[in-house]
């Protein structure tokens, strides 16, 4: 997100095939504990599409149909419309430029959007993205949004979740976020993908799938393979942007000036996150 900084810290064990065992070896043994940990799942790479590598990733979401991404950094963070096909800009509003762009969410025939450390936020009207109504104010930093059809659901780094009212943006709750138990920090892009939360964990390469009833983190995908893909030594060039294309039941993930959109899908467990 910001400046780079020590990466989460998530660590991830293998679950290396064991030889099986004789048949009196079988009788012998109780039957296993199911394996402690976080499963952890490869990103099977669908599709690759231009994405543009100048783009400092804030937010990723379709709405209506359309993909929309948002940027960062003060005087170059904007709200755009994206052409899926060949990762051009359809249609752009500039963020004033003392602001720092962050995350986006889908409501209605709007586009919602927040600031870093201003607590500043606005509509912007679909599809042309003309600012609509006053600015919203909220407490706090705002990193990642999304929306499970109801609420916005609201990131800042910290382990946990905040939960706003679309129309006013007032609070509405909070969802602490845990992973074997311990809180899990960090939490950066959302998105609402078939009752879970898929969250960038900022610095790590990980995107964490959370539970929002219980704020359990019961599943990781690994998308460090794609940043070695991309091989931009920029210790910002991050992964983060996750769009759920939920007409055609799509998934994509990009990062920070990365050149390329990937849809992904959820390949085999290689690992458990302890």
């Amino acid at each position: 997100m910001r400046l780079a900084m020590a990466m989460a810290a998530i660590t991830v064990t293998a679950d290396l095939p064991q030889a099986p065992a004789s048949a009196g070896q079988r009788a012998a043994t109780p039957a296993q504990a199911p394996m402690a940990g976080v499963p952890v799942y490869a990103a099977t790479v669908v599709a690759r599409l231009p994405h543009d590598k100048g783009a400092f990733t804030e937010g990723l979401l379709f709405c209506g149909g359309a993909l929309y991404e948002s940027t960062g950094k003060e005087g170059a963070s904007d709200i755009r419309r994206v052409t899926l096909a060949d990762g051009k800009v359809a249609a752009r509003a500039r963020i004033a430029p003392d602001l720092f762009g962050e995350g986006i969410a889908c409501w209605k025939n709007q586009l919602l959007s927040v600031t870093w450390k201003t607590g500043i936020g606005f509509r912007w009207a679909l599809p042309g993205l003309s600012r609509t109504g006053k600015p919203f104010r909220y407490a706090g930093e705002g990193w990642g949004m999304t929306t499970d059809g109801d609420r916005i659901i609201l990131s800042d780094g910290t382990p946990t979740l905040r939960v706003m009212d679309p129309a006013t943006f007032a609070d509405r709750g909070r969802i602490a976020v845990t992973m074997n138990g311990r809180p899990l920090r960090q939490l950066n892009e959302l998105e609402y993908v078939r009752g879970r939360i898929l969250a960038n964990v900022w610095m790590s390469g990980f995107i964490a799938r959370i539970d929002p009833a219980t704020g359990r983190v019961d599943g990781l995908i690994d998308v460090r393979p794609l940043l070695a893909e991309i091989g931009n030594p920029d210790p910002d060039a991050v992964a983060n942007g996750i769009a759920y294309d939920a007409a055609h039941d799509r998934l994509y993930v990009t990062g920070k000036y990365w050149p390329t959109l990937f849809e992904i899908k959820l390949g085999a467990e290689v690992g458990r996150a302890r």
